[in-house]
C-alpha cells in the first residue's frame, strides 16, 4: 500500500497570534487509529523540536477515523513548522505530516 504521507491540504498558513486545533482524517490508511501523537519541528531552526512550546497542553485524541491535535499556538512569524502525526492501526505504525507557515 502506497499512501502519500503529506496531507492532501498541504501547507497551512497561521498567524503568530492565532490558536488553531487541527484534525487529520486517517481514512486513506484505513480503520480506526489508536495511540495518536504529534511532534512539531521548527524547520526554519534546523528541525528543532518545539512541541512543548507551540503545542504545550493536551494530547491528540481519536473519534472514529479522525485524530484531533492539541491547539497549535505561539508561533514565530517567518518560521515554518512541520507537524508530524503518528498513530497505530492494525499493528502498523503510520505517520503523516503537514507544514504550517507562521505569518504576522
Amino acid at each position: 500500500m502506497t499512501i502519500k504521507r503529506e496531507v492532501i491540504e498541504g501547507t497551512q498558513k497561521q498567524g503568530e497570534d492565532e490558536t488553531i486545533i487541527y484534525s487529520i482524517t486517517t481514512t486513506p490508511w484505513g480503520g480506526t487509529p489508536v495511540s495518536p501523537s504529534a511532534v512539531v519541528k521548527d524547520t526554519t531552526a534546523s528541525n528543532r523540536v518545539v512541541t512543548s512550546t507551540v503545542m504545550p497542553s493536551g494530547s491528540a485524541s481519536v473519534a472514529g477515523d479522525i485524530i484531533t491535535l492539541p491547539a497549535l499556538k505561539s508561533l514565530t512569524a517567518g518560521h515554518d513548522y512541520r507537524v508530524e502525526v503518528k498513530w497505530t492501526y492494525s499493528g502498523n505504525v503510520f505517520e503523516c505530516y503537514f507544514t504550517v507557515e507562521a505569518e504576522t
